[in-house]
């Protein structure tokens, strides 16, 4: 038994992972959306917000006040979405994670599913995998026919249909 102490569930991990952030996953999506929309608008509004995330205005209004309260974001009722200094290093810091994890997932040659594969991994992986995924990402690009070898090898009919190992 105690070759499996080390294991927990899925829920298990993400709340040690948690242990130490104040942002929930639903959080670190506002905020990143936030951010990126900031690089092009400077601000925007709750509705422009839900609309993006395709949730409730109601639900976006809520969550740019928890963002709010934690000083990631200055806004007032009826009025525009800004960040505040710790909330634009905090977004640029999401939007660098889901774009180097987008990064490896497309090294990988994952394509229809790349957004929604992304989005599940970026709540849950530690920093020293995402670690090890920019350094792996940055020596793919170093090394562009080593990707391609992988690319070509995967493509391989008896590689390309062969599934992972089933029980």
């Amino acid at each position: 038994m105690e070759q499996y102490s080390q294991f927990h569930t899925v829920r298990g991990y993400q709340q040690l992972e948690r242990q130490d952030k104040s942002l929930t996953p639903a959080m670190e999506d506002y905020l990143e959306m936030i951010y990126r929309r900031s690089l092009t608008g400077g601000f925007l509004r709750v509705n422009t917000l839900s609309e993006l995330l395709n949730v409730t205005a109601p639900s976006a209004t809520k969550m740019v006040q928890n963002l709010s309260k934690l000083g990631l974001v200055d806004y007032r009722r009826y009025d525009l979405i800004s960040l505040t200094e710790q909330g634009r290093e905090m977004g640029a810091y999401l939007l660098a994670r889901h774009n180097m994890i987008e990064d490896f997932l497309k090294n990988l040659g994952v394509s229809e599913e790349v957004l929604s594969d992304t989005e599940l991994i970026e709540h849950d992986i530690s920093a020293v995998t995402l670690q090890k995924f920019a350094l792996l990402n940055r020596f793919l690009e170093v090394h562009p026919d080593i990707l391609e070898q992988y690319h070509a090898f995967a493509a391989e009919p008896d590689n390309a249909s062969r599934p992972c190992s089933s029980p």
